[in-house]
């Protein structure tokens, strides 16, 4: 059954995506300070896509790369194409011209989701074992991220969790493995319990062909399919980043 409060969250909502990214690099700030003082270090899985790619953007730029001590903050990936990282579709190469790039930070900080067609269920294995090394544990056993950013699409699918997936029924592992059919090509993506477990989750969603999604999410009917953004159940707190084009089909 989805999750029926997964729109109850705070919604925030933008005129456009720069000022949706504006706030979301100030939230960022906000909760690397909080996760520096809990326990010196801030874990964070990044998003691909487009959306995400204009935060990362601004927090390159010295005004907000300034305010953050980045020698203590940890990237991770909360999906990947099999692809190598130089790929024009990979997420890490993504993340790396659009931010990473222009940090000074050590490597050991950059955690890349490692992803080949051929080796796909080692790879998952092995990224799983990353994350318990390197960051807390809940009671279960499950890594808990300070801040998870998550995007959704059209189809509303967020990381690599695609409707009708197996993936969606992973109750166990921190990391599987998914082939998307229509694009003939297998991913790696963290699954729900890791999702849930976050201490903060930011949705960013923007763009005019999200807006029936994100009205079907939020006033759900019975009869439409259930969606994987909807299976979340989040434990930590949970922030809808929203510009107005996405929105437009929220009631006020």
């Amino acid at each position: 059954m989805p999750h029926a409060g997964i729109c109850a969250h705070t919604l925030h909502v933008y005129p456009d995506l720069e000022r949706l990214s504006e706030a979301a690099a100030e939230r960022w700030i906000a909760l690397s300070q909080e996760a520096f003082a809990r326990h010196g270090a801030f874990h964070v899985a990044l998003a691909g896509g487009s959306t995400p790619k204009r935060l990362y953007q601004l927090l390159a730029h010295a005004e907000y790369r300034k305010r953050i001590d980045w020698t203590r903050v940890q990237f991770y990936f909360g999906d990947e194409r099999a692809v190598p990282p130089t790929h024009a579709d990979s997420n890490f190469r993504m993340a790396q011209e659009a931010l990473l790039a222009h940090l000074d930070i050590p490597v050991d900080n950059i955690h890349r989701m490692a992803a080949t067609p051929e080796h796909i269920e080692q790879d998952a294995a092995d990224y799983a074992a990353l994350l318990r090394a390197h960051l807390p544990c809940d009671t279960a056993g499950t890594p808990v991220f300070d801040l998870m950013l998550l995007g959704m699409g059209a189809d509303g699918h967020t990381c690599s969790l695609f409707p009708g997936s197996p993936i969606l029924h992973e109750r166990v592992r921190s990391v599987g493995t998914v082939y998307v059919e229509r694009l003939q090509s297998w991913r790696l993506s963290l699954t729900y319990p890791v999702l849930d477990a976050a201490r903060h989750v930011l949705f960013l969603v923007a763009g005019p062909d999200k807006a029936a999604m994100l009205r079907q999410i939020c006033h759900p009917d019975t009869s439409a399919p259930v969606v994987p953004v909807q299976g979340l159940r989040p434990r930590g707190q949970l922030e809808w980043y929203l510009d107005a084009p996405a929105a437009a089909e929220l009631n006020p």
